[in-house]
């Protein structure tokens, strides 16, 4: 009798928990911040991308010019540019990778209408309507229908709990590292324009040059590059930082989230056995 009891006590409650989920399905709870959020992240990743291409194109700027120490362009020369190679090539695959990023940021925020959207909310009520009578008198439905309604709740709640989440792993474990990494990207490209400023005496006139591509220019050229070269393996380590945060934010979390979610679902929507003797089907034996 008493574990009768429990196990009504349970349905009772599993069909409460249940009717909040539906509740919070209409009511929509979560997508106001979950848009917040993935519109923050969509944001960040422009800014980066931004970043990217004017690095990309000052680091071009400075593999296009040429130091001179002597005047009319003979003498002591070097070019800078194959310094940067690598560096290059490191961020033009950064930018690819967030433009992927902005892609699924955008992904992320149709799935989420799409979840949010009232026929999504009027079949889940249906679904966990009929699901809730069954359950609450016993009877063992059709397992599809279980299946269904655990699928219609991931749908409506998937994007906005992962989301969310994934802002808040964000915000406690990979914000300060964003910020430190973008300031990088912006010190290097001020040492590429600099130091593309100061190759800019290859395109002056003769006398121009006479005057400017000196000893002193040569010198304070090297010491530009240098400098460039240190902020380079700096960024190097920035870059990859960025895109481990932008693939765990856009691919890896999310996904993360949604596996946990369907976890849940299949162990919740598993419905306890009733005592032998006491258990009804509404299946014709």
């Amino acid at each position: 009798m008493t574990a009768s009891r429990n196990q009504q006590m349970v349905r009772f409650l599993g069909v409460a928990v249940v009717a909040i989920m539906v509740a919070c399905s209409w009511l929509s709870p979560f997508d106001t911040k979950a848009n917040e959020q993935v519109d923050a992240g969509l944001k960040r990743a422009a800014a980066t991308y931004a970043s990217a291409r004017l690095l990309n194109g000052a680091i071009s700027v400075v593999q296009g010019t040429q130091i001179s120490a002597a005047p009319a362009g003979m003498g002591m020369t070097f070019a800078p540019g194959e310094v940067l190679d690598p560096l290059n090539d490191l961020v033009e695959q950064f930018s690819q990778v967030m433009l992927v990023a902005m892609v699924a940021f955008g992904v992320e925020k149709v799935l989420l209408t799409v979840g949010a959207s009232w026929m999504i909310s009027l079949t889940v009520s249906l679904v966990a309507g009929v699901w809730a009578i069954l359950y609450v008198r016993g009877l063992t439905g059709p397992r599809w229908l279980a299946r269904l309604l655990m699928v219609l709740l991931v749908t409506r709640f998937a994007m906005p709990v992962s989301l969310i989440g994934t802002e808040a792993i964000f915000q406690q474990f990979m914000a300060s590292d964003y910020q430190e990494s973008q300031e990088v990207l912006k010190s290097v490209q001020g040492e590429a324009s600099t130091l593309g400023a100061t190759g800019a005496v290859e395109k002056q006139g003769v006398w121009e040059k006479f005057k400017s591509a000196t000893v002193d220019a040569f010198a304070e050229a090297r010491a530009n590059l240098e400098n460039l070269k240190r902020a380079a393996e700096n960024a190097v380590e920035r870059i990859i930082k960025l895109m481990a945060i932008f693939v765990l934010q856009t691919i890896v979390l999310p996904v993360f989230f949604i596996w946990v979610l369907l976890s849940i679902g299949r162990g919740a929507f598993e419905m306890p056995a009733l005592p032998k003797g006491n258990r009804t089907t509404c299946q014709r034996q």
